[in-house]
């Protein structure tokens, strides 16, 4: 195991530094300059290049790049031009409500995923798998924004059930925190679910297939012991390919749902960072965001390893 581990972690540190280059040159490529907004709309040409020089604007990109990396190592993102505080305390600030609204989601997501999946590769009558493979294709078909506003309407607005803006943390009131997390945790998990859902399905229905499945039906074991045992245990590891995938997008998701219900998460400060051209927030945000989608991919392909003992036995050589 631990060389199964050694061996991937050059490959991630390389992914990291590929996105620190990435971070650093995107948000400079885009029209805007952060002096301009930092000095204000009255200021002239000679304020705004001083700005420039004191924020280090005026060196080479990779003067800069360094300089950046090299705080970056120490734990130090930079302060914010627009605020003036720490990218780190900003970050901290909102980080907990977009885990919470990724945890929340991530169970939904594992939980419908599983229910559609198992019950559409196990399903022998064809109508009942018609109409899951059309639930699944609508999910997937529907964006979560979508999904978000329909839900709000329909249940926040109409039938008034649950709130549909702002948010109240889990550990200052539990009870309240959850309402306000059902929503946008709902429609953030439905589409992955969906993706979730179809590749249960398509494993389920390769594994019965499979000679050892064929054997043990021949045997005389039941429907249910087979499709327990057998079918759904080898399929799983598939899907657990992907759950680091989808646990990513759903990050990725966070953002656009925080916007439509309110949430002060981390989303919302990445859009408002993007428009006031705030690089150091942002140059953090996409940091963190590949660091976290990267290290869930290596904590899948070790989950993977430990059910099918092959890859890891592959992956040692």
């Amino acid at each position: 195991m631990n060389r199964f581990l050694i061996r991937r972690i050059p490959s991630a540190l390389l992914v990291l530094f590929a996105t620190s280059v990435l971070a650093f040159l995107l948000p400079r490529m885009a029209p805007g300059d952060p002096a301009a907004a930092v000095a204000g709309p009255d200021a002239g040409p000679e304020e705004i290049a001083a700005i420039r020089a004191d924020l280090g604007f005026d060196e080479p990109w990779v003067s800069q790049y360094l300089h950046w990396l090299g705080g970056v190592l120490r734990g130090d993102f930079g302060t914010s031009y627009i605020t003036g505080r720490s990218v780190t305390d900003l970050i901290g600030d909102r980080f907990g409500s977009t885990v919470q609204l990724a945890l929340l989601a991530a169970l939904f997501m594992i939980t419908i995923g599983l229910l559609l999946g198992v019950a559409a590769g196990s399903s022998r009558r064809p109508w009942a798998r018609s109409l899951l493979d059309l639930t699944c294709t609508t999910l997937l078909a529907t964006p979560a924004f979508l999904t978000g506003l329909l839900l709000a309407l329909l249940l926040g607005v109409a039938w008034q059930v649950l709130p549909v803006s702002g948010e109240v943390s889990l550990f200052d009131n539990a009870e309240i925190g959850i309402q306000y997390l059902l929503l946008p945790a709902f429609a953030l998990a439905l589409p992955q679910a969906a993706s979730l859902a179809r590749l249960i399905q398509s494993a389920m229905r390769q594994s019965r297939t499979e000679e050892y499945v064929q054997t043990a039906v021949a045997k005389g074991a039941s429907a249910r012991r087979v499709t327990v045992r057998h079918v759904l245990r080898n399929s799983l590891a598939s899907a657990l390919v992907s759950l680091g995938m989808r646990l990513g997008d759903l990050l990725g998701g966070a953002i656009v749902i925080e916007a439509i219900f309110a949430r002060n998460g981390l989303g919302s400060l990445a859009v408002t960072s993007s428009a006031q051209r705030d690089y150091l927030v942002i140059e953090a945000l996409i940091l963190l965001a590949v660091g976290i989608a990267v290290l869930l991919q290596l904590l899948t392909e070790v989950g993977l390893s430990l059910l099918d003992p092959r890859i890891r036995l592959e992956g040692a050589r």
